[in-house]
């Protein structure tokens, strides 16, 4: 491996996307791959659905809403539930009785990252919600996962009902629309390459590589 900083990826995402937890797995993958290249994982906020309440809107509401109905959300879901399954994840949308606003999940991810546990939040959030059914509205909840990863909760039990750091997260989500980010997980590899959707582990690799391979000072 060449000298110098790690290769730094982006990973932009909303804990309320289950292809986001199928491409945190992918990369994952991905990386196992390419273990002669150091990375540093950064995760960056993406809101599927700003409009949500800041206290989330009822589950079967939100799905009647978006879908059309129950019946109609499980269609579009099938084809989660298999790529899930393939991924080790067990996806149990049935659990879910709320659809949140995830601003303060962003501000939790942000925190995280002073403590290195940023992918530890993610998948502890993720986790939550999609398999154990877990309202992220609620502050016990954020506040148990912080816990769970290690983090201080005493702090961010008096962080989280201040508007500390939510002017930065909605930066980062305006600048993730301004540079094209129109869908997630969108990662981006040092600062130069975009890959947009959970693709697939070799395709991500091979992202990783070339960005490696063509960084200014190693020889491309």
């Amino acid at each position: 491996m060449e000298e110098g900083d790690p290769l730094r990826i982006d990973i932009v995402s909303d804990v309320m996307c289950p292809w986001c937890y199928i491409g945190k797995r992918r990369l994952e993958k991905a990386l196992a791959e390419v273990p002669d290249i150091a990375v540093s994982l950064r995760w960056m906020p993406f809101q599927l659905d700003e409009t949500l309440p800041p206290e989330g809107k009822d589950r079967a509401q939100y799905l009647n809403e978006k879908f059309g109905g129950a019946e109609r959300a499980e269609a579009a879901y099938a084809p989660v539930r298999a790529a899930g399954a393939a991924e080790g994840i067990p996806f149990a949308f049935d659990r879910i009785r709320k659809s949140p606003n995830t601003l303060d999940c962003h501000r939790l991810i942000l925190w995280s990252r002073a403590e290195n546990a940023q992918s530890e939040m993610a998948e502890r959030l993720f986790q939550l919600y999609f398999v154990e059914g877990a309202d992220l509205t609620d502050p016990e909840t954020l506040i148990q996962a912080a816990d769970d990863v290690g983090m201080m909760s005493d702090l961010v039990a008096e962080l989280l009902p201040t508007d500390s750091d939510k002017d930065k997260v909605q930066r980062d989500l305006d600048n993730a629309r301004a540079i094209g980010v129109t869908g997630v997980p969108c990662f981006i590899i040092d600062e130069r390459f975009m890959v947009m959707g959970a693709e697939a582990p070799e395709t991500l690799a091979a992202a990783i590589r070339h960005a490696h391979e063509t960084r200014p000072g190693n020889g491309a």
